[in-house]
């Protein structure tokens, strides 16, 4: 359980309006946290009068457990939760009605804002997390749609003077032109939300379960049409496309491979600039695989090689161009969900001499695969 700054401010406004009372010697109030043992722990969380002498927990204070008459203890609780405590010392006996009547009133109150504290930070997460997910789904969208446009583009090429059929894959490209707007339209509703500061979102960016974990699955299979996607935008792009072939056999979560694979590809492909070798290369390693996104473009710069894999960050090859800083940092979540890792290797012809001596190469190392291996045929090199 964690409190807003708001809530700590509003908790010494109330205590602090005990000072005209002469015979209170202290109070102090305590969040009820959970213990690994699953009991609660009472936390100090503020005090009056403040005096700068840090408060333990009460299991440490063996003082605080023995019954004392200048002692009371008043309840934050809602309805069956505990939430917290509110304890007061008093100089002088006998309690009065008035003085009793005044702290349970304001343990009532703190009880009450806690509690509207505890929601609006739990509504705020799920804001968070909504806007996150919608964002990361927006992102992911467009890679199918960049692949409707490539093979769309190649197809047009191979239909020259087929003027009917070339009407119909004209009227897909401008289609997909127009989810490409909605796209963005939905980007832009997922605007910066405009809440309080909390704490720090922990949940991992990663894929909702139902577009990844579907089963072990030849990777190969999902892997195939990446690859001709790949090679049809390099023959686009007039650019060199090479993959390594065949690809060593690898089965367990290849979707969310093929996920990973398909944001380094876009990302070579966007960033490197034109007439820039891209490839693939796939390498065994030990009892994994590692796989290999490469370019010929310039190289990263060396301040910017890891902190393009956090959120929103995007490096100076992305400058001027369209991106959510997501895909990177999307590939690594889920590299290390699956057991490996992504890192970035510069240049490329450090993995392997045949590589280009400058550029750029996204290594994502995956553990061992899992359940049986089926053999695959090897994707085409290009169109």
């Amino acid at each position: 359980m964690q409190v807003s700054e708001r809530f700590l401010a509003l908790l010494q406004q109330q205590l602090a309006q005990f000072t005209d009372r002469l015979d209170l010697r202290s109070l102090v109030v305590y969040l009820a946290l959970p213990t690994p043992e699953g009991k609660p722990a009472l936390v100090p969380v503020g005090s009056w009068p403040l005096d700068g002498t840090p408060l333990p927990p009460v299991e440490n204070d063996t003082e605080l457990r023995l019954p004392d008459a200048q002692r009371r203890w008043l309840a934050l609780r809602h309805e069956q939760v505990l939430l917290g405590a509110l304890r007061v010392e008093t100089n002088q006996l006998p309690w009065s009605e008035p003085l009793t009547q005044r702290l349970q009133a304001t343990a009532n109150g703190l009880t009450l804002a806690l509690c509207l504290d505890l929601e609006q930070q739990r509504l705020r997460d799920q804001l968070l997390r909504q806007d996150q997910q919608l964002r990361l789904l927006v992102h992911q969208l467009r890679n199918p749609l960049a692949a409707l446009r490539t093979f769309g583009q190649l197809l047009l090429r191979r239909l020259d003077g087929d003027q009917a059929n070339r009407l119909l894959v004209e009227g897909l490209l401008a289609e997909e032109q127009q989810l490409n707007r909605y796209v963005d339209a939905i980007d832009r509703l997922a605007g910066p939300l405009q809440l309080a500061p909390g704490p720090a979102e922990p949940q991992p960016l990663l894929l909702p379960p139902s577009l990844t974990n579907a089963g072990a699955r030849d990777l190969q299979d999902l892997l195939s049409p990446l690859l001709q996607r790949a090679a049809a935008t390099a023959s686009l792009q007039g650019r060199r496309w090479r993959s390594s072939d065949p690809l060593p056999p690898w089965r367990g979560d290849a979707g969310a491979v093929a996920e990973i694979l398909a944001n380094l590809l876009e990302n070579a492909f966007r960033y490197s600039p034109p007439g820039a070798e891209v490839g693939l290369l796939a390498q065994p390693l030990g009892a994994g695989l590692r796989l290999t996104v490469w370019d010929g473009g310039a190289a990263i710069e060396a301040g910017e090689r890891e902190a393009i894999f956090g959120r929103g960050v995007r490096g100076a090859r992305g400058n001027g161009s369209s991106g959510t800083g997501l895909g990177l940092a999307l590939a690594r979540d889920l590299a290390r969900s699956l057991g490996g890792d992504l890192q970035l290797v510069v240049p490329p012809a450090a993995l392997d001499p045949a590589l280009p001596a400058e550029g750029n190469a996204f290594t994502l190392e995956l553990p061992a695969a899992t359940g049986a291996l089926t053999p695959s045929p090897a994707p085409p090199a290009g169109p």
